[in-house]
């Protein structure tokens, strides 16, 4: 997992992030900085593309609006607000349905879908510790994305506020529908055919 960089015990709000270099990228989880250098390999890159092409085209014309990283979504606890976020995340993509949640820093709010490519540094950080955030900020639903499996795992938000086992892992070949975007369906042929 990632490590935090920052490592001086202090806890950090959206308003610190905002000082610090502009060439660095950092996530906050529960006020933790964690570095998201160094850039993500190609292969990532190539899936993100195709992902986002497909979401940004069956999207359009709607009030939903796809992100792809770097776009910091701010996800404020009770009493936070979007500069004093402790929580501040930037996933692979994001689809944000709610406008009045978008302003010049990014998003404040949960998104209505994240996806994560998984690598071998962030991949338990993604499993485990930004999946509990994306739970407890109350995502609806959350993708996780192995290239190297070539399979995506859909999680759907329980009544109970956590995602639990997948819905459906879905493989290179398949089509998956996209469970809070009634109608859209997600092709993974030339999502992984592009690698």
């Amino acid at each position: 997992m990632v490590e935090p960089l920052r490592s001086d015990f202090a806890k950090y709000t959206y308003a610190d992030v905002l000082d610090w270099p502009e060439e660095e990228r950092w996530e906050l989880i529960d006020g933790v900085a964690y570095d998201m250098t160094p850039a993500p390999s190609i292969r990532h890159q190539v899936i993100l593309r195709a992902l986002f092409r497909q979401f940004d085209r069956a999207l359009e014309g709607s009030p939903c609006q796809t992100f792809f990283a770097p776009v910091d979504i701010r996800l404020p606890k009770p009493g936070e607000d979007g500069l004093t976020a402790s929580t501040v995340v930037q996933p692979d993509l994001a689809v944000i349905c709610d406008r009045e949640k978008l302003d010049d820093h990014g998003v404040v709010g949960s998104p209505t879908l994240v996806i994560e490519i998984l690598s071998p540094s962030t991949a338990k950080k993604d499993r485990q510790l930004k999946m509990v955030v994306y739970a407890q900020a109350g995502v609806p639903e959350y993708w996780m994305v192995s290239p190297s499996e070539k399979t995506v795992e859909v999680y759907q938000l329980r009544e109970q506020g956590q995602y639990g086992i997948p819905q459906a892992i879905y493989q290179y070949n398949e089509q998956v529908p996209v469970g809070v975007l009634s109608e859209l369906v997600i092709d993974l042929a030339p999502v992984f055919a592009e690698e």
